[in-house]
């Protein structure tokens, strides 16, 4: 497996040799880094795949995250062309801090769609403010917006590949009530839910 990056924060100075093996995967599409990296783009405010069909941004305009949610959390919009909901898990998770990697395992499995980030962390071994640190600190995002993204992700799955009801697919996707689904796809998307619906063969 190859080693990506050490340091995140080093891979967005220019001229860095780490920078340029992240712009390299994407301007060939490199289905090996697929869900590794995810990378924003500056001018269109939109973040992608490193395997997104999309003409490819000038390498100035281009920030790298390890996850869909650290990208969000800056502010970037997923790309509709290459789906971030449907990369493979990211491997940038493998190689992290042991409670890290629990705890993302935990929030993947939909913990924190019926319990607070305090029991998540009460059952890693840990105090919440901790926790939140050492998220920051190896996945780029706190639990709480890492789990907000993948119930967003879940639910544009279902959105885009069935034909369930929305109300049932914001349940379904972890969602507590119909307002926090529409609001969460507000954020991420800049549009509701049911627009993903329209024109859809």
């Amino acid at each position: 497996m190859k080693e990506i990056v050490v340091n995140w924060q080093d891979c967005v100075k220019k001229g860095d040799a780490r920078h340029d093996r992240l712009y390299d995967a994407l301007l060939r599409r490199d289905p090996e880094f697929d869900g590794r990296f995810f990378v924003g783009v500056r001018t269109t405010g939109v973040y992608c795949r490193s395997i997104c069909p999309a003409p490819k941004p000038k390498r100035r305009n281009c920030v790298f995250y390890r996850t869909a949610a650290e990208a969000e959390r800056v502010g970037f919009r997923p790309c509709l062309r290459c789906r971030p909901e449907t990369a493979p898990g990211s491997p940038a998770w493998l190689g992290t801090a042991t409670t890290v990697g629990r705890g993302l395992r935990l929030i993947e499995e939909g913990y924190l769609d019926h319990h607070s980030v305090a029991e998540l962390a009460d059952l890693l071994g840990i105090g919440a403010r901790h926790l939140s640190r050492l998220f920051l600190r190896h996945a780029g995002a706190s639990p709480g917006e890492i789990a907000r993204v993948r119930r967003v992700q879940a639910a544009k799955r279902l959105i885009t590949d069935s034909d369930m009801p929305l109300a049932q697919i914001a349940f379904e996707a972890g969602f507590g009530s119909l307002r926090r689904f529409n609001d969460a796809f507000a954020k991420s998307y800049k549009r509701p839910p049911s627009s993903f619906r329209h024109g859809r063969p």
